[in-house]
């Protein structure tokens, strides 16, 4: 948990965005959309910065250490889970670990959403080789 706080004010500017499900003094929490949001500019190269302050928000108020942890988190869980490890499951979970077996249509869908990064992957490599073959031959 951060050790910064947010103010009254800072609650209700962050508490307009959309892409906000509620706040605290200590804390914000992010829908789901914003997550997948996250993870598909973050596989296309953009900054975590660059795609919280795209999606409205205010870094200087939410602070640098806390986009970086999240971003983090959300990296993590989707490399582990697919778009299953992004959703907050604080309402559905118990607390207690689940010791079923993945159903084939979670085992699925965690594949295809590792399928889609690795695509998102290969084309940015794919544009890093056509800009560096560019610039070779521009020398």
């Amino acid at each position: 948990m951060s050790k910064k706080h947010f103010t009254e004010e800072e609650i209700n500017k962050l508490s307009t965005n959309p892409y906000v499900k509620s706040v605290s003094p200590k804390s914000i929490t992010y829908t789901d959309e914003f997550k997948r949001i996250f993870i598909a500019e973050y596989a296309n190269g953009k900054l975590p910065r660059q795609i919280f302050e795209e999606n409205g928000f205010d870094v200087e108020i939410i602070g640098i250490v806390r986009v970086n942890r999240a971003a983090i988190r959300w990296r993590t869980a989707y490399n582990e889970s697919g778009i299953l490890g992004l959703r907050d499951m604080r309402k559905d979970n118990s607390g207690r670990p689940t010791k079923k077996e993945p159903t084939l249509e979670e085992k699925n869908a965690r594949l295809e959403a590792q399928i889609q990064l690795l695509k998102a992957e290969n084309e940015l490599l794919k544009k890093l080789d056509m800009i560096e073959r560019g610039l070779e031959e521009n020398e």
